[in-house]
């Protein structure tokens, strides 16, 4: 839920103020804010969404006194992505905490690489590649993902496709624990992703040398529950999970009901 998730990001953001992964940290950071600047928290989102799928999370960050940035992800490519998250970035003064949703995820893994101004990753369900790997090898690392049984693609004309999923499939696999009507209103306004972007490799991850944390959600349908325990104890992610009843894979990060 949008708690559990900004209560994640705030624990990061804790760390960072004061070296301490704990509640109490953020109770601290929280308490010394007046002391100290707060980092400020990029959220970067994945595919067949928009950056106002956090918006539930801004508001709570908001409230918690977080400066937020909230960046529009191309959807068009690795590398591509993650240069433009870059200059977002490097809009930034001071600390950030750099938190990615679904593919957004292996945006941020390439964009916060080398930057001393990030100081904290955050992964919420999200993809942590290593150098190489593309978001669609870790989506078949494990089973247990049925997105592709749901994409409908749109050729482009140079070869490649925008990837869309079939509306009447969008709620069951991409927003089961939102409301029908704005699941529905969701398929239509999705921004799809090109194909290119989920087969295109990594570069240096970022989180071989940044701190990180890591979201699981336990009924995702896009990323195998496997695929990203796995991914989180190979980046030495702190946190924990949690079975869930249910997820919003990539396009309501506000609504995923899992937590660390």
């Amino acid at each position: 839920m949008r708690v559990r998730i900004s209560t994640v990001v705030a624990l990061a953001a804790a760390f960072v103020l004061t070296g301490t992964a704990s509640f109490s940290g953020a109770t601290a950071a929280v308490a010394g804010a007046h002391v100290q600047p707060k980092p400020t928290i990029v959220l970067v989102h994945g595919a067949f969404a928009d950056s106002a799928s956090w918006s539930g999370v801004i508001e709570r960050l908001q409230q918690r006194g977080y400066p937020v940035v909230a960046a529009a992800n191309p959807l068009r490519g690795l590398s591509s992505d993650a240069a433009y998250v870059r200059t977002v970035i490097d809009s930034v003064k001071g600390p950030i905490v750099l938190a990615g949703h679904s593919y957004g995820g292996a945006v941020m893994t390439n964009a916060a690489a080398g930057d001393p101004d990030v100081k904290a990753l955050v992964y919420i369900a999200a993809f942590a590649p290593d150098k190489g790997e593309s978001a669609l090898e870790l989506s078949n690392k494990f089973p247990g993902s049925t997105l592709g049984g749901t994409l409908a693609p749109v050729a482009l004309g140079d070869g490649t496709n925008d990837l869309y999923i079939r509306q009447d499939l969008f709620r069951k696999q991409f927003a089961a624990d939102v409301p029908k009507q704005q699941a529905s209103l969701m398929a239509v306004t999705q921004r799809p992703i090109r194909d290119a972007a989920l087969s295109e490799g990594s570069g240096e991850p970022a989180w071989k040398k940044i701190p990180s944390w890591f979201l699981v959600a336990g009924a995702d349908l896009n990323i195998p529950v496997e695929a990203q325990r796995w991914m989180a104890e190979r980046a030495g992610s702190r946190g924990r999970s949690r079975s869930a009843r249910r997820r919003t894979p990539s396009g309501c990060p506000g609504r995923v009901p899992s937590r660390t």
